[in-house]
């Protein structure tokens, strides 16, 4: 129906007309121009009080009437003087501003309304986020949640912002595509292959560091993963004189190494804890025989030379460490997945050893490594402590790294409350600033939550998130948000292939 337009104008009135004709021409004018805008106003449907309601305002434009609009300036309250910090929870409708435009874009923020970026270097050196103290990151998350493809997100997304990724132990080979895709490389370990990496190599010196510091830093490193490799295949501590066995073999197989020009080997490392009488000579008059001390020891080290690990640590390295590359992963998926996965943590300890060293410059630029399939390695304490010291490092050497376990209990897998692993497991979980929470089950809350610091709110909300969205907790400040996916990163993150996939 067509609109109606209608209008109203004053009409002529001669100079000479009486005072009665002049009035009663402005009450017609005014009559007709009444008129005019009620044929200009829309008609009103019969039978539509149902119809949008919630769109129609409860009060006129003019505000609500009556003495309980508040109007006209009667209303006095008393002043009352608050923190910002009650504030926020005074007014609990205004949206997280989020962390700021700067870094990688990650996806939506669910409350806000708005995109979500995250750089963990940016929030170190910027300093606008109190008690953000590290760049180090953990990610938890059950199985099909997206937690995977987050990691790999991060990685390729860094890759623009002048990152270089690297991944030490890849147990499903999930990486090995990525890397490839994006121009990287790959490390296959397993038997049968021809890949060799030696955990023992010591890493180019930073000009910065003297001679002297850094020889002794290369053997702290490497004693540190000779006893955590003997203490995750014999499964107890290690004795002192099984620490002093060692000291002793390392110095004289480093020596032998360093007068020929190469590098040790553990192989050699073995062979010497075998030999009770070089042992003997090295320590001198001190009382004791260091034979049965470093018989344990010989035979736990020979698994990595002669047993189910050997022929890929055992040799020179054969793999050249390019530090130009975006990315660089280790395939360890050769190993298999048995019940007993020591060999397979064994594998990932050695080549993060490898990795470690190589990325031990500090002018190396901003670097990321991903610690993928961390849980397996919460239950070794010695392993943990090796990480744990690698992880202090993280500042100095502009390292970030990302821990990705499954379940928030595999924190407390690490022992009992108190224990040496739970003290450790505890200690890199504190020095994460960055704590990214998939969805868990309700009953991995109760004992976890007390260790992220997750409120009440926070808790229930992590029991119900959807796939691809997650609980952000950047030092203390909580973000929901929802992980965005380009269609080529998808296909390429895919970890769901075969149980998507139909036989033909």
């Amino acid at each position: 129906m067509p609109r109606v337009r209608a209008s109203a104008s004053p009409v002529f009135t001669p100079r000479k007309a009486s005072r009665a004709q002049q009035r009663a021409a402005r009450t017609g004018f005014a009559g007709a121009r009444r008129q005019a805008r009620l044929a200009t106003a829309r008609p009103v449907r019969e039978g539509t009080d149902d119809e949008a309601a919630e769109l129609r305002p409860t009060y006129p434009a003019s505000g609500r009437p009556g003495a309980a609009s508040a109007r006209g300036g009667k209303l006095r309250l008393p002043a009352h003087r608050m923190t910002t910090a009650t504030a926020s929870g005074a007014y609990p409708f205004l949206a997280e501003g989020g962390l700021g435009a700067d870094g990688i874009f990650v996806g939506r923020d669910v409350h806000a309304e708005g995109a979500f970026c995250f750089d963990p270097f940016t929030l170190y050196n910027s300093g606008r986020i109190e008690g953000f103290t590290n760049p180090n990151t953990v990610l938890a998350g059950i199985i099909g949640m997206g937690k995977s493809a987050l990691a790999k997100s991060l990685a390729t997304r860094s890759i623009a912002h002048g990152y270089r990724v690297y991944v030490p132990c890849d147990p499903k080979g999930e990486w090995t595509p990525v890397a490839q895709a994006l121009g990287g490389q790959s490390i296959a370990l397993g038997p049968g292959l021809p890949g060799r990496l030696n955990p023992l190599d010591a890493p180019p010196r930073p000009a910065s560091v003297s001679e002297d510091v850094w020889r002794t830093e290369v053997r702290t490193r490497r004693l540190l993963l000779l006893a955590a490799l003997a203490r995750t295949v014999l499964g107890r501590e290690l004795l002192p004189m099984e620490h002093t066995a060692l000291d002793l073999a390392l110095d004289l197989v480093v020596s032998q190494a360093d007068a020929a020009g190469v590098e040790p080997l553990l192989g050699e490392i073995a062979h010497t804890l075998g030999s009770p009488d070089r042992l003997d000579d090295a320590l001198g008059n001190h009382a004791g025989h260091m034979g049965p001390a470093a018989q344990d020891l010989a035979h736990a080290l020979r698994r990595l030379v002669r047993g189910d690990l050997s022929g890929m640590f055992d040799a020179p390295t054969t793999v050249a460490f390019d530090p130009g590359t975006p990315m660089l992963s280790i395939d360890l998926s050769r190993l298999g997945n048995g019940t007993d996965d020591t060999a397979l943590v064994l594998a990932m300890t050695c080549a993060s050893a490898w990795m470690e060293s190589a990325l031990a410059d500090p002018d190396g630029g901003r670097r990321w490594v991903i610690y993928d399939e961390a849980w397996r390695l919460m239950r070794h304490v010695g392993l943990l402590e090796r990480m744990q010291s690698q992880w202090k490092l993280s500042r100095g050497l502009g390292i970030a790294n990302l821990m990705v376990i499954h379940r928030l209990s595999d924190l407390l897998s690490a022992g009992d409350a108190g224990s040496r692993g739970r003290v450790l497991a505890e200690g890199l979980l504190a020095d994460c600033s960055t704590r990214i929470i998939y969805r868990q089950e309700p009953d991995q809350l109760d004992a976890a939550a007390p260790l992220l610091g997750l409120t009440g709110v926070e808790t229930q909300a992590v029991s119900a998130l959807t796939k691809g969205r997650g609980l952000w907790k950047v030092a203390g400040r909580s973000f929901i948000t929802q992980h965005l996916l380009h269609p080529t990163e998808r296909d390429l993150f895919d970890t769901d292939a075969r149980m998507s996939s139909w036989p033909n």
